[in-house]
């Protein structure tokens, strides 16, 4: 059993050491290759055979999810039909370890035929990275299996300069937390980017206010029969003037007594409530809430009229923690 975990210690230690030897290759090579895709008006196609064609398809989904069209071709297929979709606006980027992958091969006459500009992830001074315009170079001394023959640092390698790559456009193109979450609006973090407070607020009749004069027998109907903890406590003019919480009323009738139902709601509320807006996130809210130890929100207008309350529940139930 030790001799396992020390192979697979081992196997971690080496792709980690081709990794970190990729370091020192980022230089103009990889500026030339982030201008040319930058600079296309087309898509990257991505391509390689076995196991580079599967590291090919994660790298064209990274691209493509920040900001940057990608699609993975295969290359034994790009040769019965499917270099249709390559077109003179696009970038091919080749991915092979040895750089003699037959099938990648012989996809570069028909590219260079449609003048599609050729970047590789390859080994410097093979055949495919003698016909590219420019070279990555991913190569490792070693393989981490035991026969040297596997494919295990060398995919690391190339997956690990692939996600250079991604970011490296994504900085460039400015690609924010909001571009990502308009490509992943179905996933917790597009909710967390994407759901404003407006979108899970109370809003009308669902919202309970009280004016600073109310009874607070009066108050606590309006809280109980909107059934959100709170109610808004507002002047004359309609404003925000302050807030009462089920926590108001517990320790109002453990002080008062009986007589606390007879009090107006001026006496009981906190003033100056924490609000928020309608257009931030309710990713926001969450966090203003768990700041501050509070379960629900007001949302005021421009001229500080309640909108609306957006509650902790709402924020759990529409899935964005």
């Amino acid at each position: 059993m030790s001799e396992l975990i020390q192979r697979a210690k081992r196997v971690l230690s080496i792709e980690a050491d081709a990794v970190k030897a990729l370091v020192g290759r980022i230089n103009e090579d990889f500026l030339r290759a982030v201008d040319i895709i930058y600079s296309s008006s087309g898509r990257t196609i991505v391509t390689g055979m076995g196991k580079s064609g599967i590291i090919g398809k994660k790298i064209a989904a990274t691209l493509s999810s920040t900001g940057t069209p990608a699609v993975f071709l295969h290359p034994a297929e790009a040769a019965h039909g499917d270099l249709g979709m390559v077109t003179e606006e696009d970038v091919v980027l080749a991915l092979s370890n040895s750089g003699e992958t037959d099938e990648v091969i012989r996809l570069i006459p028909y590219l260079k035929r449609f003048d599609v500009s050729l970047i590789s992830m390859t080994r410097p001074g093979s055949t495919l990275a003698k016909a590219s315009d420019v070279v990555l170079d991913v190569s490792v001394k070693e393989e981490a299996c035991p026969l040297g023959i596997v494919p295990t640092a060398s995919t690391t390698a190339t997956l690990a300069m692939g996600d250079a790559l991604a970011v490296a456009l994504l900085e460039k193109r400015g690609f924010r937390q909001e571009d990502f979450a308009m490509f992943h609006p179905n996933g917790s973090l597009g909710k967390r980017l994407l759901v404003r407070v407006e979108d899970l607020m109370h809003r009308g009749q669902e919202v309970p206010v009280v004016k600073l004069q109310t009874v607070m027998t009066d108050a606590t109907v309006e809280m109980s029969s909107k059934r959100l903890g709170m109610t808004v406590v507002c002047d004359d003019e309609g404003r925000v003037a302050g807030v009462i919480t089920d926590g108001d009323l517990r320790r109002g009738i453990q002080r008062w007594g009986a007589s606390f139902f007879t009090m107006k709601a001026k006496d009981v509320m906190t003033s100056n409530p924490k609000t928020i807006k309608g257009d931030v996130l309710a990713a926001k809210a969450l966090s203003v809430m768990e700041r501050y130890s509070i379960t629900s929100l007001i949302v005021p207008d421009e001229e500080n009229r309640p909108l609306g309350v957006i509650h902790l529940h709402d924020i759990l139930k529409s899935g964005i923690v």
